[in-house]
């Protein structure tokens, strides 16, 4: 039940509603707030003789004007001393929460929950590498700029059935089904790509890159943690991380619900999705984590089916959960500057 509140779809809408419209006759698309607007004189204007533009077309005219624009700040040159701060940071972060998290270890594995926890997180990384690439693809194409011309409560609503519904089939799906099963997996990232695919108009690659380090290093120090501490000794979580869950659910909502006069509620509301749920979802990697290794041990008793397909799924929706919230917290840092 806990993984219908985990897919992305509310917090990735939220970060969009940040990009501000740039209004052209005829034609609408989204730029990122922490750019300036294209000037007047950029803007593709439709006349009579034109053909009607493709969204591949627009795509490429919106990123030649950009470029054409004088005021628009180049990239960044690479820094060894970013690139250092920024390894420093995520080894410390996993040295600090293996010392705060796992101060009593399991012992050695067996078997079968050794290979069932390399299978699970081989799922785990061929899933985000899927969806990643996918959601690059969607957008090089226009497809995520379709998404957001679009009325954003029926995207949300298309793509709530169509993430839920490959996310259950790949679940219920039986593990001997093999095909069927990883039929409903390939879907599922398909969906995940299409949710995530506008982010590339919302944040540049510098802090895209960021983001997915820094989660890389807090979910894989994590994991660690849950797969080395003692048995169990983190699946009591379960209830009050769900409970948590439903409160970073509806503090997402907010904005869809509440007037833009309401500042102050709406900035409560925000901390509470992106700190909060960060903590949430952290607390998620270490449950889910020993639940793959006493699953793994049910599975080795002959009690359950070995399924890593379907165990990688609520791993991964975590991985997902905290890559927005970096994203999003690194995206108002670089605004601030």
């Amino acid at each position: 039940m806990a993984s219908l509140y985990r897919t992305p779809l509310i917090t990735a809408f939220r970060a969009a509603s940040h990009s501000r419209p740039l209004v052209a006759p005829q034609i609408r698309t989204f730029v990122s707030s922490s750019r300036p607007f294209a000037r007047p004189s950029t803007l593709v204007r439709p006349t009579q003789n034109a053909s009607k533009p493709t969204i591949a077309s627009l795509t490429s005219q919106r990123f030649a004007s950009n470029s054409a624009n004088p005021t628009i700040t180049t990239a960044q040159p690479f820094s060894w001393v970013r690139l250092g701060g920024t390894a420093l940071i995520v080894g410390g972060g996993v040295i600090a929460a293996n010392f705060l998290l796992n101060r009593e270890t399991r012992g050695a594995y067996s078997e079968g929950e050794r290979s069932f926890l390399n299978e699970t997180f081989w799922y785990v990384g061929g899933g985000l590498t899927l969806t990643a690439g996918l959601a690059r693809y969607l957008h090089s194409t226009g497809f995520s700029l379709r998404i957001m011309a679009a009325n954003p409560w029926l995207v949300l609503g298309v793509g709530l059935v169509g993430s839920i519904g490959t996310m259950m089939g790949t679940i219920w799906t039986n593990p001997d089904n093999t095909v069927l099963k990883h039929t409903f997996f390939t879907a599922f990232q398909a969906c995940q790509a299409a949710t995530l695919s506008p982010i590339f108009f919302i944040f540049p690659p510098a802090i895209i890159a960021r983001a997915a380090l820094y989660t890389v290093g807090l979910v894989g120090a994590l994991a660690y943690v849950g797969a080395t501490a003692k048995n169990d000794q983190y699946l009591y979580m379960g209830g009050p991380l769900l409970a948590g869950l439903v409160v970073v659910a509806l503090s997402s909502l907010a904005p869809m619900v509440l007037p833009v006069t309401a500042m102050r509620t709406l900035a409560v509301t925000e901390a509470v999705s992106l700190y909060g749920g960060l903590a949430v979802f952290g607390g998620f990697v270490l449950f889910d984590t020993q639940k793959v290794l006493a699953h793994a041990r049910l599975a080795e008793a002959g009690r359950i089916k070995r399924d890593p397909v379907g165990e990688s799924i609520s791993l991964e929706l975590d991985f997902i959960n905290i890559f927005i919230r970096m994203l999003q917290i690194l995206g108002m840092q670089n605004r601030k500057k």
